[in-house]
């Protein structure tokens, strides 16, 4: 377990860890990062009263894994957060080996929130997949989104499918007409992933509906699912862990999608599996709505298991991992969409614009800008250099963002194209997100360079319009 009694004295006693942290100039200027120690999962987004609360997973003393509580932050407009008290620790015999992820919901004024209770035995001999471990649902209601209820068990291992293994976790509630919506993923004992399907009148009482899957297996586990809809069409994301490399698909150790959703009087079929992001790190996406009606994702910038890069040079400064920028998800041409929130456009200053033909280079300090290409010939080619050893080219047919040394182990990522229209670029001090032809497509990596001084440039015989601002700093209270 790890108590709030235990949080604040470990702060007292590492009290020294923020000046190491914030120290290190690898440390973002407009991404969410843990405060000290490790970030994972968003979880609980909710807004409340123009309040938008932004959970995650998190160990406050550790760069890596270890017992997991929720960190916290607030922000009314984007730009400005506020840095809030750590908001679940693993304090209960319900949680005692980590508060895992999970959702929120607003119900006649109250925040309701849902959570995987991890607890694993030490009294026989488990694998922990099949036998040894408890994954229980957990419900607290809060006011405020500071201060919370009892812990309540709403699900428990028996309320499971017989025949699903000890792997069901991460409960996201949405609400359909009457009812009260909650999808958890989980491995069967076939080693088949898939979405459980519970409804609820009164989100303490739930029952088992049916659960959603792929009629052949795709991955053994689907973490992190999320059940919407965008312009009335349902959507489930997941994080299919298992899948097979393809040429230009699932690169990853693990992956991070969606599925189109035909729901018939209860019965789900999914279509083609999609992945949100095609570079190297982006996992355990979660969305939800905010007052004014938008559909908000956010996402770990990062991976579990991330054997196959070098460990991240942030570590040795006591920290790891970020969230995504948050993006307006929009369905068109049938197919989900990213867009950077428009309130993004406040951090920006010192416009420059050209044309395409006419750049040669542009050199920014500390990494931190946006650029805006436009094509007026999707097909030609081009190489665009965003650092001395990172560059995104096209040929044609794929484009590939190519990372030397700074990647870290990071390499090549590609994605199957026949033109690019449209480019919009998020370089952060150690992050790229890169949005292509409108936010069809996206790809997001950390990306460590020597200096923050870097030229960027571009060959290409096509033209079009480009435009670069540097960006602020946003303002973390």
């Amino acid at each position: 377990m790890y108590t709030k009694e235990e949080y604040v004295k470990d702060c007292q006693i590492h009290n020294g860890m923020w000046r190491v942290v914030n120290s290190d100039f690898n440390r973002l200027n407009y991404h969410l990062m843990a405060p000290t120690g490790w970030l994972n999962d968003p979880n609980g987004l909710v807004e409340k009263n123009g309040i938008n609360h932004i959970y995650f997973q998190y160990t406050p003393f550790d760069a890596g894994w270890g017992i997991k509580s929720w960190g916290h932050y607030t922000t009314k407009d984007w730009i400005t957060y506020k840095e809030e008290e750590p908001f679940v620790f693993a304090d209960n015999r319900l949680d005692r080996d980590g508060a895992y992820s999970g959702s929120a919901i607003v119900k006649d004024g109250v925040i309701h929130y849902f959570y995987t209770g991890n607890v694993k035995l030490l009294d026989g001999n488990y694998d922990y997949v099949l036998n040894g471990r408890e994954q229980n649902t957990i419900h607290l209601m809060s006011d405020d989104g500071y201060h919370f209820t009892d812990k309540a068990l709403v699900l428990a291992n028996s309320d499971y499918p017989d025949d699903m293994t000890t792997h069901v976790r991460d409960p996201k509630i949405s609400k359909d007409g009457e009812n009260y919506v909650m999808v958890l993923g989980a491995r069967s004992v076939e080693g088949k992933g898939c979405a459980l399907v519970y409804h609820s009148a009164d989100l303490s009482h739930w029952h088992y509906v049916t659960r959603i899957q792929t009629s052949e297996k795709f991955g053994f586990m689907w973490e992190c699912p999320d059940l919407f809809k965008l312009n009335n069409q349902l959507v489930l994301s997941v994080s299919p862990q298992g899948l097979e490399k393809e040429e230009t698909r699932y690169q990853n150790v693990f992956q991070s999608g969606y599925f189109l959703v035909d729901e018939n009087h209860g019965d789900y079929a999914v279509g083609k599996f999609e992945e949100f992001d095609y570079g190297f790190d982006f996992y355990a996406v979660q969305t939800f709505e905010d007052e004014s009606g938008r559909r908000i994702l956010m996402a770990w910038m990062g991976l579990p298991m991330e054997s196959e890069y070098q460990e991240d040079p942030t570590v040795k400064y006591n920290w790891r991992h970020a969230l995504t920028m948050p993006r307006e998800l929009v369905f068109q041409n049938g197919a989900v969409y990213q867009r950077p929130l428009k309130e993004f456009e406040k951090l920006r200053k010192n416009e420059f614009q050209t044309q395409i033909s006419e750049f040669k280079q542009w050199q920014t300090e500390n990494c931190s800008f946006e650029l805006n290409a436009s094509f007026s010939n999707p097909t030609e080619s081009f190489s665009l250099r965003l650092r001395d050893d990172v560059v995104l080219t096209f040929d044609g047919s794929m484009l590939s963002l190519k990372m030397g040394e700074s990647g870290f182990g990071r390499t090549q990522r590609n994605i199957a194209l026949d033109k690019v229209s449209q480019l919009q670029v998020f370089s952060d001090t150690t992050s790229l997100e890169i949005f292509i032809n409108g936010g069809r497509y996206t790809m997001t990596s950390r990306v460590f360079s020597d200096s923050l001084k870097q030229t960027i440039s571009f060959d290409t015989k096509a033209d079009g319009r480009l435009t670069i601002y540097d960006l602020k700093k946003f303002n973390i209270e």
